[in-house]
């Protein structure tokens, strides 16, 4: 089965890392296709990035239910397009976001997430309100850097995000800590090292649900909000220019 795994920022070094994550974790059988959208920003950092990236991530997935993935996965943990990304995929589309707070419900009754910058941090809570996470989210910090810098200043950044996730431990209860970027997933091993409860990163578990959805015949409905777009001409094609009489 393939599943397409895309990155709604454009920096493929980005893509990569990710990608070898979601290959080591992907379990027999699956087959991950990769692209990085093109023409986006080269990171997602806000809702500004989102509507710039979303438009060449639906067409990348398009592209790759033509080429027979099955289902998909968006790489960002800001979920962004989302609803969109249903709405022109047959196959089932999963959120990085959406898994991860799936898999940390399933695993601890409380949990936090940490993420990179402050502007992500009402984003996410509002995300975790859609996926009904209530009181089990205790809280989401940020380590306020750059998500570029999870590429570029690995040595300066990863003890940062650390201390967050000590943080959220020691001060929220959490009892397992949701990594919130796509980007972190390269570090997992790492920053799961001594933190003493289960840390969780989305781009694993995420290619799996997506499989399994598939895997079980699962389609994205297509009456109602996830139907497939419209065909429309531009109102200039379908009437004659008005004339004065």
């Amino acid at each position: 089965m393939k599943v397409l795994l895309v990155n709604p920022n454009s920096t493929r070094e980005m893509t990569d890392a990710i990608a070898r994550t979601a290959r080591a974790l992907a379990g027999p059988g699956i087959e991950v296709m990769v692209v990085t959208a093109r023409g986006t920003p080269p990171s997602i950092e806000g809702y500004a990035d989102e509507a710039r990236a979303v438009p060449a991530m639906l067409d990348a997935i398009v592209d790759a239910e033509a080429r027979g993935a099955a289902a998909h996965v968006i790489a960002c943990f800001d979920d962004p397009g989302l609803d969109a990304a249903r709405a022109v995929a047959n196959g089932p589309v999963v959120g990085l976001c959406e898994a991860a707070l799936i898999a940390a419900g399933r695993v601890a009754k409380r949990f936090s997430v940490v993420t990179t910058l402050p502007r992500a941090v009402p984003i996410i809570e509002d995300l975790a309100g859609r996926y009904g996470c209530g009181r089990s989210l205790r809280r989401v910090h940020a380590a306020d850097i750059p998500v570029l810098d999870l590429e570029t200043d690995p040595t300066r950044v990863l003890p940062l995000i650390a201390r967050k996730i000590r943080q959220a431990v020691e001060e929220d209860g959490a009892e397992a800590v949701v990594l919130g970027c796509a980007g972190m997933s390269a570090h997992l091993e790492r920053l799961s090292r001594d933190a003493g409860v289960p840390v969780i990163d989305g781009v694993g578990f995420a290619i799996r649900m997506a499989a399994g959805l598939a895997g079980t015949g699962l389609m994205t409905s297509k009456t109602g909000a996830y139907a497939l777009p419209r065909l429309k001409q531009p109102v200039s094609a379908r009437t004659a220019p008005a004339t004065l009489t």
